[in-house]
């Protein structure tokens, strides 16, 4: 493989496993020597189940029915333990829709690249940590403002049309790079899909056991 400092991830702040993922690559990090730089591209979860008006449709079909999220539950529980995500208070989030947040972060990484790791780990924790609603601009203000970011520049950038064009335009590109699930890690032409261990993500990156 060749020598990259740079690890692709894709992800959508909704996702638990993106969460958990993150936990376990903050533990790859750890016992790395040089540290990998995070290329973010956002993926939508909602995007099956969001309506015209940009509400979240609940009742749309996705394919995920209860015994599916009563599944995704054991494995969130599971991994919470494995990784010791003793932070993480939610098990799954079905009613916020990260749209929102997902244009203030792609924006932050274009604008602020050196502010964006700080402002999508906020976000996370946001989330899932304090369980609090990342699909409120209000909330995404408040986050931003916390990083030392202009919190009513966020509140235009999520407001501005453009700059939603431009978000989608990145979802269209995860699509056409075959990805179907997050998180998916991707390294020098190979990938690995979910909330893979520290041990795997090693793998991926250094091609060792």
């Amino acid at each position: 493989m060749s020598e990259t400092n740079e690890i692709t991830v894709y992800s959508d702040y909704v996702c638990p496993f993106c969460y958990l993922g993150r936990q376990s690559l903050a533990e790859y990090q750890e016992n790395r020597e040089d540290r990998l730089e995070i290329d973010w591209r956002p993926f939508d979860l909602r995007a099956g189940k969001r309506g015209p008006d940009g509400e979240i449709d609940h009742d749309a079909d996705d394919g995920k029915d209860e015994a599916y999220f009563e599944q995704a539950k054991q494995n969130v529980q599971r991994l919470k333990e494995q990784y010791g995500a003793d932070e993480m208070s939610l098990d799954l989030s079905r009613d916020v829709d990260s749209l929102d947040a997902q244009v203030a972060s792609f924006y932050v990484k274009q604008e602020h690249p050196d502010q964006w790791l700080d402002f999508d780990v906020a976000l996370l924790e946001a989330l899932w940590e304090d369980a609090r609603d990342i699909g409120d601009v209000d909330v995404l203000a408040d986050v931003a403002e916390d990083v030392g970011l202009d919190p009513e520049r966020i509140r235009s950038v999520v407001a501005d049309e453009e700059w939603r064009e431009r978000l989608e335009a990145q979802f269209a590109e995860a699509r056409e790079a075959g990805v179907t699930g997050v998180p998916t890690f991707a390294y020098d032409g190979y990938a690995a899909r979910g909330a893979v261990p520290p041990a795997q993500l090693r793998r991926l990156v250094e091609g060792t056991e």
